[in-house]
């Protein structure tokens, strides 16, 4: 067995951001690539109920595939995943929508099983802006919201969110918050990543950044390879360290047209916000079963494998349990 292999059979991998068809076929491929758990999004634009509806509908899927995946709720699970050979599922939000205007939703959610929240998804709500319109900060519902995250113990997510509400969000918020999936700006301009001052800031503030692959967003496109994703760790790694970086790569396996038709308009439904043309993945990891082949190429780029032990998923494990408490 190559090195490359050994060390991710070995290691703790855990992808920070999936958005995919949730089925039996992505736990299958989860299980092919080695994942140790991920965060997967159960609520985007839906509200209270259509969110605990969707919960619902991924505890009936973890039930009925138990032999290939299990709740995650504390890190302690995320150990018992790997000693088991399944994939851990983390229940997370991309919008703080289902919170409505009600504090006491957050931790009837934490006790669901939510355990990451980001704080808006593209657009405006109740707790402050996303990326794609005029940012006026965090509301002060919004710091009642941070405040409450950070005693019941679900991290504050700030990938879809414009800067101003970021950095008041960071400076709000006791417990490390996260990037869970972004790129940088230094080596694509694009509203969704994350300028070089946005990514020292949050690391100097004991954040966190999770690097996505989504192909819009790297250098080269949906031409992009695994080289081109890993640059983009790196390049991260070098303003954040080693330490305050993982992986978050929002796959989508599974999804078609109508999917992201619902993503890129404001609601679901209203006015269009971007158009991703064409999704493909790069080439090297184009499905969650791929997901070994980044070890491999993390190793080659001249990263030492402890390092990359702690990138596929290590540092992840220590951030949430420093904000989940266990």
């Amino acid at each position: 067995m190559s090195e490359a292999s050994t060390l991710h059979q070995e290691s703790i991998i855990i992808d920070g951001l999936i958005i995919a068809k949730w089925e039996r076929a992505l736990f299958e491929d989860m299980r092919k690539g080695g994942l140790t758990a991920a965060n997967c999004t159960v609520s985007v634009w839906e509200d209270f109920q259509k969110t605990v509806d969707n919960i619902v509908d991924m505890n009936n899927l973890i039930e009925a595939n138990s032999d290939l995946v299990m709740k995650i709720k504390t890190t302690d699970d995320i150990f018992k995943a790997k000693q088991e050979g399944k994939t851990g599922i983390m229940m997370g939000f991309q919008n703080a929508h289902a919170f409505e205007d009600q504090l006491g939703y957050v931790q009837v959610f934490k006790d669901l099983g939510v355990g990451v929240v980001q704080m808006c998804y593209n657009t405006q709500n109740l707790i402050g802006t996303g990326c794609y319109e005029r940012d006026g900060g965090l509301s002060d519902f919004g710091r009642e919201i941070v405040a409450e995250m950070n005693r019941v113990g679900v991290m504050c997510d700030l990938s879809h969110v414009g800067s101003k509400t970021s950095e008041e969000v960071i400076l709000e918020s006791k417990k490390p918050v996260c990037y869970s999936h972004c790129l940088p700006s230094g080596l694509k301009d694009h509203p969704r990543n994350k300028s070089d001052e946005e990514l020292k800031f949050i690391a100097d503030h004991g954040g966190f950044v999770g690097v996505t692959m989504f192909a819009p967003f790297l250098k080269n496109g949906i031409n992009s390879t695994i080289d081109d994703y890993v640059e983009a760790i790196a390049y991260i790694a070098n303003i954040c360290g080693i330490d305050n970086i993982g992986i978050g790569t929002d796959f989508t396996q599974g999804h078609g047209f109508d999917f992201f038709e619902w993503l890129t308009h404001d609601k679901g439904y209203a006015r269009r916000l971007t158009n991703f043309g064409k999704i493909v993945n790069p080439e090297g990891i184009r499905t969650v079963g791929e997901f070994p082949n980044l070890t491999e190429a993390l190793l080659k780029h001249g990263f030492k494998a402890d390092e990359v032990a702690k990138i596929m998923g290590g540092n992840w494990v220590r951030v949430l349990k420093d904000v989940w408490g266990e």
